[in-house]
């Protein structure tokens, strides 16, 4: 299977730069991943799709500012730090731009002193293990020096963080937002609640994952980053009630997808723990716990289209994203989403 085989052409005025007033006014094309029906909506509609005994999962990871602008001590090198995971109390792996002026040893000067980061360790991909140095608390310096660490087809500052964090952001730890659920608002959630809807949350904190595109001409030679997840027990326990109950599990993205098929069993029991995930979804693998997906518009040749893929097939997948290029859709984080279903469209 080759990475030219999930191309399609995106003119590049279709990549959204800022996310909608209205977080649920977005447009909404869903896809019966049987058949390949199509229907166009907007977002605040998806309640036409839910039943009363679904369960929705829902990541509650929190984006930090992850993005540092520092000064290499001696020299005064501007540097570029994206935190990427703690390994260990103060270490952290981070991806370092430009890297030839951060070789082990180097110290980075964030805040006029506030922050201090030494080099450590160069590990996978050159990645750049930072041991950092404050007084106070890492958190709040990080809140106040860092930014929000918009993917690079966004090429414009967004005017307030909480726009690329969902409404139920919770646990901090992410480099990147569960974008699909930047769809919904408090409102449109009691509404589903109110509908007999279960939700679930789990945690996945997005990595490196989501900023590394796919080189091998092979996709099966793709090596996927890993990422820290966390299913509590209580929120196994509604995922597994609600199949016991014959209703259909719906994860908002492929961050809560790839969480509860990292965990679930053979049966599509999803049991609760916590651990690093590498998990990677293409063509030819069978779900276990997921039934349907409400998701984003993806890069072309990335992995998450080959995930979207895996669920919808290959065909009906790039005939979706080919409509809703010639319908206008609005792409990538800040876009439109799609919600692929396995009922009939009327």
């Amino acid at each position: 299977m080759e990475r030219k085989d999930f191309y399609y052409d995106l003119p590049e005025e279709l990549i959204a730069q800022d996310p909608l007033e209205d977080r649920s006014g977005s447009r909404l094309l869903v896809l019966n991943k049987n058949t390949g029906e199509m229907e166009h909506r907007i977002f605040k509609n998806i309640v036409d799709y839910l039943r009363p005994n679904d369960c929705l999962v829902i990541n509650n990871t929190k984006v930090i500012p992850a993005r540092l602008m520092g000064e290499k001590e001696g020299t005064g090198a501007v540097i570029e730090v994206l935190l990427l995971k703690r390994r260990e109390n103060d270490v952290w792996e981070t991806l370092v731009k430009p890297g030839k002026k951060a070789r082990v040893g180097a110290r980075i000067s964030f805040g006029g002193g506030k922050l201090v980061g030494e080099v450590v360790d160069v590990v996978e991909e050159g990645n750049r293990l930072i041991h950092f140095e404050y007084q106070g608390i890492f958190e709040e310096i990080l809140d106040e020096l860092g930014q929000m660490p918009l993917p690079p087809y966004i090429t414009q500052k967004i005017q307030y963080k909480n726009r690329y964090q969902t409404v139920y952001a919770k646990n901090e730890g992410s480099a990147a937002a569960p974008t699909a659920g930047l769809h919904f608002t408090l409102d449109l959630l009691e509404q589903i609640k109110k509908m007999g809807v279960t939700i679930a949350s789990v945690t996945l904190h997005v990595g490196l994952g989501t900023f590394r595109p796919v080189k091998e001409d092979n996709i099966l030679e793709h090596h996927m980053h890993s990422e820290y997840y966390c299913i509590e027990p209580e929120e196994a326990e509604k995922i597994n009630r609600t199949r016991k109950n014959g209703g259909r599990i719906i994860c908002v993205g492929t961050t809560s997808c790839r969480t509860i098929e990292s965990a679930a069993l053979c049966d599509g029991t999803v049991p609760a723990g916590s651990g690093w995930t590498e998990i990677f979804i293409y063509p030819g693998y069978r779900f276990k716990a997921m039934d349907c997906l409400i998701t984003n518009f993806h890069l072309p040749e990335s992995t998450l289209i080959m995930l979207v893929s895996a669920l919808a097939g290959r065909e009906n997948v790039l005939h979706a994203y080919n409509e809703a290029v010639k319908e206008r859709y609005r792409f990538f984080s800040f876009g439109d989403a799609m919600f692929i279903t396995d009922e009939d469209i009327q």
